[in-house]
Order: structure tokens, then sequence, then C-alpha cells
């Protein structure tokens, strides 16, 4: 493995800086007695522990690292200015004719430089310091092979900057929390598309999106169990309609502390070039968590 100094570029996951600042109270406790109440207590109830577990925070992170390229900006960028690139399977005529009708459209498309329609990182001719991704990672059909390609388009100590849904909290929140075996069957299949059992998932085992009331322990839909068997004939007619062309489904769910111990694994079996330098906790009451994976060969 090449070295690779791991400098206080980022902040920590546990901030106790930031927790104090926020809690002035705190300032008279030791920090070892204010990590643990907050893994006691804190952690589970999204009490924040680091500035960049925020999204507007996590972007400021960015700026130092140049060239960047941001996979799927749709509208929304995450990063502008000089130095950034966009990938997407449409561009940007067709990502703007995508969400014409979108009540969440929000902002503008920008001009997209490498144009994929099966999504192949592959063509992206360059290499970057940092890759960037919002709410991408988890439409993966394989995740071995995405981070791979990633990893191919960064320098030695290069950084992927992800944000991602936390399953207990958004419509994933019933099915199958992702493991390592998950990860080595879709990347042994060579999976392209997404196969049968993850369609029937991902419509069969929805529920409700909004977070807030997931945050309360609101998890169930009315009627969610009577209505599963019409979701899953649902699932299954839109997978025979596909004839194994690909339709769009979250492959993975994970929550932070998930994410972290499935991309260790990955790392110690030779199926990943990243270690999992940050994974920020998912804060009250938003429904995503940061990651920042770093590239060490």
């Amino acid at each position: 493995m090449s070295e690779v100094n791991e400098t206080p570029l980022f902040p920590p996951e546990f901030d106790i800086g930031f927790i104090r600042r926020r809690r002035p109270w705190l300032r008279l406790l030791p920090e070892t007695m204010v990590r643990r109440r907050w893994e006691a207590r804190g952690r589970a109830a999204g009490l924040q522990a680091t500035a960049p577990a925020v999204r507007a925070d996590f972007l400021r992170l960015f700026s130092a690292h140049r060239p960047i390229l941001e996979i799927g900006p749709l509208d929304r960028p995450m990063v502008r200015g000089e130095g950034v690139a966009y990938f997407d399977v449409l561009d940007q005529a067709g990502l703007i004719e995508k969400i014409r009708n979108n009540p969440r459209r929000t902002g503008e498309v920008p001009p997209i430089d490498y144009v994929s329609p099966i999504g192949d990182l592959r063509i992206v001719d360059r290499k970057f310091r940092a890759v960037c991704s919002s709410h991408a990672i988890e439409h993966q059909p394989d995740l071995v092979k995405h981070l791979v390609d990633v990893a191919d388009l960064l320098e030695d100590g290069g950084f992927y900057f992800v944000l991602m849904p936390d399953k207990r909290f958004c419509f994933d929140h019933f099915g199958p929390e992702t493991t390592i075996a998950d990860v080595v069957e879709a990347h042994r299949l060579k999976r392209e598309v997404h196969g049968l059992r993850t369609i029937v998932q991902h419509i069969g085992l929805q529920t409700h999106n909004e977070t807030m009331r997931h945050w309360r322990g609101a998890h169930l839909d009315p009627n969610y169990a009577a209505d599963t068997p019409a979701r899953v004939r649902r699932a299954l007619a839109l997978y025979d309609r596909s004839k194994g062309s690909y339709i769009d489904a979250h492959a993975w769910r994970f929550t932070p502390t998930s994410f972290r111990s499935t991309v260790d694994q990955m790392k110690v079996l030779g199926l990943t070039p990243f270690v999992p330098l940050r994974v920020y906790d998912t804060p009250h009451p938003r429904v995503e968590f940061a990651a920042i994976l770093q590239k060490r060969l």
C-alpha cells in the first residue's frame, strides 16, 4: 500500500469543539464524558456532532479540491465554477427535457462535459483530484465496479465525496440493509442492470418518504402489509415489461455505520482502493449522510 498521509483536511466525525460551541454547557465536562453521552444517546437521536454532517457545510469542503468531476448534477449541481466537470447519462438538453415538468426543479442544468447513456465512467479521459455525487451511489447495479471506475479517474490520494440516503429515514426503511454478501454477489454476476430481487425490494417493500415521520418512529403507511402483494405485483409486471433493460432502483441501503463497515470490508478483500476517511452520522431531521472516501493503493 502506498503511503498517503491523513492530514487534518476534514473535520472529524466527532468534533468536540463544534459540539461545545453549539452547547456551551458542555464546556465544563471532559471530552471523554461528552463522547460517551453522545455515543450512548446523542447519535441515535441525531444530535449533530460535526459541521459537515449537514449538506451545506459538506459542500464547502470541495472548494480546495479541484479539478473535480460531479456525477449526475441535474439542475442542482453540488459544485460550480472553475475546475469543475460534469458527467451524466444525458446531455444538457436531454436533462432539461427530462425534468421539464418536475415540480422539484429549482435550478439550472449545467453543460455536461461527459455523456454516456449507459453511465460508463470509462469514457472520461482525464484525472481529477476529487469526484462527487449526490444520491447516485445507491442506484449503481454493481457497487464494486462503480467504485473502481471512480478510483480510476482519481489521482492517488484523491477523494470521492458522497451524499446518500440513510435507509432508516426514507422509503427504503423496510428494505434489507446491504451487506458485503450483496455487494460481492452483484459484482460476481457483473450486474449492468438491476435484478428481480432489487426491483421487488425497491417497489414491493417501499414505504412512505416523509423524513420527519421516520424520525418520530412512524414508518408504516396505512395498510402497508395489506398492500404489499399489490406492490410486488407491480414490481413483477415492470420487470417483465423491461425485458432486461435498465429499471432505475435503489440497489444499496445503508446507514452510516453499515456503509463504513462495507467499504472497510471491500478494501480488505481487494475490491476497492478506497478507504472510508470520514463517514458523518445522519443529523436530525435529515434524510442523508455524507462520506469521504480516499483512494489509497
